[in-house]
């Protein structure tokens, strides 16, 4: 029950309390040794395409593992001292894998920005969320990219470090977030990552597939619980779930476009390069600031009901098999 008990209770510290700066987070850490592995592996191999692709491969299969090595370590050595240290440790983990209140206060405060008028704050709030160029982007733009951040990250900042940490504690928990911080790190289709990267992206997919799609059904239940179309949002989950290059980044868009009647993606720019992607949902009418605190309410609604769920499960599973 220390999984149950510590999922729950990270999530609610995750709600509560957000990521404290006081307190160092384990993908500050993953981020850093990546760099350093980074520079260390593309010296080791050849600078030639399959050369950059088998370091990338080496530093996607390594890093992983080490950071499940170590927190399991952790774990279990914290368990032979005293089950309520293990429980401590695994219940602080949990926390860091969330990121639900973070990504409310970032995507809140372009909200702000917007309401006041000040459209350069407002890019520059929504640049340190988002991977797109936002210097160009108009009132509109920006708050169609905080929406889209707000849905498409419910996916990696909660179901997936969920699912996760409901199957191995928070040992897999961290394994997912390193595996997420490589790919949005070194996981772009740019002349420095294409080939380096790719293992990486490769796997970042790998292992959100299912999740996402949970992802996805959660969101409807979510648009359902707030009071919004969640008719709509099934509908357009199942339509446009597939609208974009990634196989997940659209499950959850796709649901939040349809429970507010908007449309979202489309075409973009990321340093410097167009990218003609595909629309997501109907403009049954104009996207407006408000849209960015309707998808937190969601995106808040969809998580309390995927932790009770997946923990009721894990509880049933310990309890009569």
């Amino acid at each position: 029950m220390i999984i149950v008990i510590a999922a729950v209770a990270g999530f609610i510290m995750d709600m509560l309390l957000g990521d404290p700066s006081w307190i160092k987070h384990p993908v500050v850490i993953m981020g850093k040794a990546i760099s350093i592995m980074e520079k260390g592996l593309r010296r080791m191999f050849p600078q030639t395409d399959r050369g950059e692709f088998a370091a990338g491969l080496v530093m996607a299969v390594v890093l992983p593992l080490a950071v499940l090595a170590v927190t399991a370590g952790v774990c279990a050595g914290a368990y032979m001292i005293h089950p309520g240290l293990c429980l401590l440790i695994e219940t602080i983990w949990c926390w860091q894998a969330f990121s639900m209140k973070g990504l409310r206060t970032e995507s809140m405060n372009v909200y702000r920005c917007l309401t006041s008028g000040d459209l350069q704050a407002s890019r520059r709030a929504v640049g340190r969320i988002v991977g797109r160029d936002t210097a160009e982007l108009d009132e509109t733009g920006v708050t169609k990219a905080a929406v889209e951040t707000v849905a498409e990250n419910f996916g990696d900042g909660v179901m997936s470090p969920l699912v996760f940490m409901i199957i191995g504690g928070a040992p897999l928990a961290m394994l997912y977030k390193s595996i997420n911080t490589m790919d949005s790190m070194v996981g772009y289709k740019n002349k420095r990552y294409l080939y380096f990267g790719r293992a990486a992206a490769k796997l970042d997919d790998f292992v959100n597939y299912i999740p996402a799609r949970l992802g996805g059904i959660m969101w409807v239940a979510g648009s359902m619980l707030s009071g919004y179309d969640w008719k709509n949002s099934w509908k357009i989950w199942r339509r446009d779930r597939r609208n974009h290059a990634s196989p997940n980044s659209a499950q959850t868009e796709a649901a939040c476009a349809g429970a507010l009647g908007i449309r979202l993606a489309g075409p973009a720019y990321y340093f410097g390069e167009y990218y003609d992607k595909p629309y997501i949902g109907d403009e049954l009418r104009d996207i407006s600031y408000e849209d960015i605190k309707a998808s937190n309410k969601m995106m808040y609604c969809a998580g309390i009901t995927a932790v009770v769920i997946a923990t009721a499960i894990r509880t049933a599973v310990v309890l009569f098999i």
